[in-house]
């Protein structure tokens, strides 16, 4: 879906990635969350925006 939409060397982030605005900018807004587990680890992925005008979320986050 990224990729479709010119944003494939976002398809990391595109995956947590959910606001709009944030899709249609190619940057991250707002800190995402996601667990998973395998048979032997516990896996957390943290996406948190980098872009200067987001540091405060980051912060937040």
């Amino acid at each position: 879906e990224a990729a479709e939409l010119g944003k494939g060397s976002f398809k990391y982030a595109w995956v947590l990635d959910k606001l709009k605005a944030e899709r249609e900018r190619g940057i991250t807004i707002d800190i995402a969350l996601w667990k998973f587990e395998t048979p032997k680890y516990y896996v957390t992925v943290i996406d948190a925006p980098g872009h200067r005008d987001f540091i405060k979320n980051m912060i937040t986050g």
